[in-house]
């Protein structure tokens, strides 16, 4: 597959066709840091929000907007940030992204009261979403062959130890109390982050656009952006609020405006328009398949994680630190398992995926075991044999479903293919927090902690049972 992304250089004069330039090293090490960054902005708050809450005296409905509201953002967000980097140029808006995160970060940390914090975690998710997609698009534009797929399993290994490793990092940085700054220092802690990584993409990481820039779906954004809101807003905030009129509206609300974004893109489509997220681009049967597969496996990490740091935290008793660090061997497995993979998958094919999966069934059956019988003693020791398992069957499939998504997508869409993907991803990411955490703590009144945990790692189950079923679908090969 050609390129058909225009680079810029000082060499070069603006406007005029030439290859792709090659992402070095350094580079991609700034683009996956990068990626890094928002991912685990999403996670390390998790144990961070008991000390939030009594900090800011914020109630739980707040609460859940500090997560919540970082999430809606990125996500209703990340597809107009890959169309502007298409439009704009990609290096422009990575580096005006990452500016903006730093910045929104400091804000965070600095923030007087809790309704500052949770407009600056807006604030926040909106810059996550100007950053993120430029990372994939980049790949995609400066890499081909064997290049490409390194670059592309070393993003889905980044993706996912940042997941897990940002709650580690919450716990561990909360628990420090690092110059009296107690829970701000996980919002803190990114500022000299993005001073090194602007320092890095200013040098190393090169400017490329769509040869054929495509204008702003002025519509089609507004109405992802309404199906997105109307959808997530009451699954996040409904529980806490006490399911208010507004909630059931809204999720009333949800397949009109679905329905309506589809026909505004197809007809769009049909007449050489260019539509936020092109239909046509569902053509592609990686693409498609990839994403469905995304969303239960989504679902079900960040509601695992999310529900873990609840149940250890709240009813095991644990500290921050020890919360954190009871998922140190999901990491860790995770980080090993992660670096054979791109050798399992050029031996074994997407074949790696199904097996993933099963890996990842029998460790969070593992944990489900672990809950039921040592409560409320559940810690890392107890943890360890499930989490260890499940981290390596996470590892097998999240790097090869990501791969697999942007397989095919033309360099000159490569900023819509990874909005789109990630929009997926991050939606999932907070329908499994408003789901799998909804239902849990739901289940708390009447069931007890110990039983309503492990009720709930037996829905997780079913979602990965769901998760290798759908991957036995995928194309065996992947470019």
């Amino acid at each position: 597959m050609s390129s058909t992304s225009t680079p810029t250089s000082p060499s070069a004069p603006a406007g005029s066709a030439a290859a792709s330039p090659a992402l070095s090293g350094l580079g991609l090490f700034t683009v996956l840091l990068a990626a890094a960054l928002p991912l685990i902005d999403f996670f390390i708050v998790n144990v961070a929000l008991p000390t939030i809450g009594a900090d800011l005296a914020a109630s739980e409905a707040v609460l859940e907007l500090v997560v919540a509201g970082y999430g809606l953002a990125y996500a209703v967000l990340l597809v107009l940030g890959g169309r502007l980097g298409d439009l704009f140029g990609r290096r422009r808006l990575f580096l005006g992204g990452m500016a903006a995160f730093g910045l929104t970060s400091l804000a965070c940390g600095l923030a007087p009261d809790a309704w500052t914090l949770v407009a600056a975690r807006v604030a926040q998710g909106a810059s996550a979403a100007a950053m993120l997609p430029q990372v994939l698009a980049t790949i995609q534009a400066t890499t081909s062959g064997a290049r490409r797929a390194k670059a592309m399993g070393l993003y889905g290994a980044t993706a996912g130890l940042a997941m897990v490793a940002g709650q580690i990092l919450g716990g561990v940085l909360v628990a420090a109390d690092v110059a009296g700054t107690g829970w701000r220092s996980v919002f803190l802690v990114n500022v000299p982050v993005v001073v090194v990584g602007l320092v890095l993409a200013a040098r190393f990481v090169p400017e490329t656009r769509s040869s054929h820039p495509e204008p702003v779906d002025g519509p089609g954004t507004v109405l992802l952006a309404v199906s997105l809101l109307t959808l997530l807003a009451p699954l996040t905030e409904g529980r806490a609020a006490g399911w208010p009129l507004w909630t059931w509206l809204s999720l009333a609300a949800f397949p009109f405006a679905a329905a309506g974004f589809y026909a505004v893109e197809r007809r769009a489509d049909r007449r050489g328009r260019t539509p936020l997220v092109p239909p046509s681009l569902f053509a592609l049967m990686s693409l498609r398949r990839g994403l469905v597969l995304l969303v239960p496996f989504g679902i079900g990490f960040s509601g695992f994680m999310f529900v873990i740091a609840v149940a250890l935290q709240r009813g095991a008793g644990l500290g921050p630190v020890a919360a954190g660090l009871a998922l140190a061997p999901m990491a860790v497995s995770f980080f090993f398992v992660s670096l054979a993979g791109p050798r399992l998958v050029a031996r074994y094919g997407t074949r790696v995926v199904p097996v993933g999966a099963v890996l990842q069934g029998v460790g969070v059956g593992l944990m489900a075991w672990a809950a039921w019988r040592s409560w409320p003693d559940l810690g890392l020791v107890e943890l360890l044999p499930g989490a260890a398992v499940a981290g390596a069957g996470q590892a097998l499939q999240l790097p090869v479903i990501l791969r697999i998504v942007l397989s095919e997508v033309p360099a000159a869409r490569a900023g819509v293919g990874g909005g789109v993907m990630i929009t997926t991803q991050q939606s999932a990411l907070a329908l499994g927090v408003a789901t799998l955490g909804t239902l849990f703590l739901s289940l708390i009144p009447g069931l007890g902690m110990r039983d309503a945990l492990v009720t709930t790692l037996l829905v997780q189950l079913a979602g990965v049972a769901l998760t290798g079923l759908l991957s036995l679908r995928l194309p065996r090969t992947t470019s």
